[in-house]
């Protein structure tokens, strides 16, 4: 039933001529409802080229918000649904231009959200999404205003999480880190805590890139004086260089940023900040964030760790299960879940690739009770507290399209 309510969406997509604003909103309600519950890519095989033309025509005329929206939505989920090697090279320069030209700033930051998951899942090189990710930064560093969002907080917010998002699949940034923590800096003082938060997470991503898994044939951190901590003078104590050599394998590759004292302060800070203009949900999401931010930039081996020492879980029924204990898996996590909401455990379940190549599961064998929803297991009094904690750490807001 599903397949045949996709399929002929397509085909009233297709038929643009004659069709209403209206008419092409609903088709595009239905497009992204059934190919965000599950995968489809079987009904879109053959179809991709005139869709992403479809797509495209509603995103340049921009004859309604909603209309653009929906289709800049529908793009995304194209993309992760149905590998397609040029489908980037297809909608980039669109995409880059509605950010840059659109009226509407929700049109701006749809358009982001978009261009993140098209270059990541479209087929794109590195070249592209280090370029990319320099735009992003422009951003950033001007408040919406390189794209006329000024002090924008929705369009820096997205273009913060779609530079994070990126970051990740970018095996060095040693050259990028300085200027890109120095711009983070200056968000963590924004009024809104959607970008504080957003600032934040890159920077812990950006310490925790720092370090890479120490190699066979590698003497980094061999000799007490050469490998050293270094603190915004430069220097670091041998017990500080002792405290940093556990066992997780990891070796400092390069300083994040010149002065960490600096941004360990103002991190912590954030951790615990107390003020009456800020509501009590947003002042706990601030708190319980930033006290993560600040364990990973006061020693990024640690990962991504929660104030309870806890680490979260991401349950697929009972066929699998990924750890969120490096803030490059929180990163793509949110991506995707923004994108795909409820339907991201399907899209797991259901053998998206592309899905499971950005966020690979550990797979556990099923029980004689076969394969048990999450949902019903939420019914059971030994999971039910568990299951909440391990989750509600990692929902992506879908509501940012």
């Amino acid at each position: 039933m599903i397949k045949k309510e996709l399929s002929d969406s397509i085909n009233d997509l297709l038929e643009r001529k004659g069709s209403s604003n209206k008419s092409r909103e609903d088709s595009l309600t239905v497009y992204v409802r059934c190919l965000t519950t599950h995968l489809l890519a079987d009904v879109l095989y053959g179809r991709v080229d005139d869709l992403l033309g479809a797509l495209g025509r509603s995103i340049k005329a921009e004859t309604s918000e909603r209309e653009t929206t929906l289709a800049l939505r529908a793009l995304a989920l194209t993309a992760v649904s149905y590998s397609d090697a040029t489908l980037y090279d297809h909608v980039s320069s669109l995409l880059k231009r509605t950010i840059s030209d659109s009226q509407s700033v929700s049109v701006k930051a749809a358009a982001l959200y978009s261009l993140g998951i098209c270059i990541s899942f479209g087929g794109a090189g590195e070249e592209e999404i280090a370029e990319t990710m320099t735009f992003l930064l422009e951003i950033v560093s001007s408040d919406g205003a390189f794209v006329d969002a000024d002090d924008n907080a929705g369009v820096v917010a997205a273009a913060l999480r779609t530079y994070g998002f990126l970051a990740t699949q970018i095996d060095d940034l040693e050259g990028e880190s300085e200027d890109a923590v120095a711009t983070f800096l200056d968000q963590l003082d924004a009024d809104d805590v959607k970008v504080q938060i957003a600032a934040g997470e890159n920077i812990a991503l950006l310490y925790e890139k720092s370090y890479t898994p120490k190699e066979e044939d590698d003497t980094s951190g061999e000799d007490d004086d050469d490998d050293q901590e270094d603190d915004e003078d430069g220097t670091a104590s041998s017990d500080e260089v002792a405290h940093l050599r556990d066992h997780s394998g990891l070796v400092k590759r390069y300083n994040a940023y010149h002065n960490a004292s600096e941004v360990l302060d103002k991190v912590s800070a954030l951790s615990s900040l107390s003020t009456k203009s800020m509501n009590r949900r947003d002042r706990k999401e601030l708190h319980q964030s930033f006290a993560s931010i600040a364990m990973t930039v006061e020693n990024p081996k640690l990962g991504l760790q929660t104030s309870s020492a806890s680490k979260m879980v991401v349950r697929i029924h009972r066929e699998g299960e990924m750890r969120v204990d490096r803030w490059w898996k929180l990163m793509r996590l949110h991506a995707i879940r923004r994108l795909l909401a409820g339907g991201f455990v399907n899209h797991y379940f259901e053998g998206n690739k592309q899905v499971l190549d950005a966020l690979p599961l550990i797979m556990r064998a099923t029980g004689e009770d076969g394969l048990r929803s999450p949902r019903k297991a939420l019914l059971s009094k030994a999971t039910k507290g568990r299951y909440r904690d391990s989750r509600r750490f990692v929902s992506g807001d879908v509501r940012d399209w």
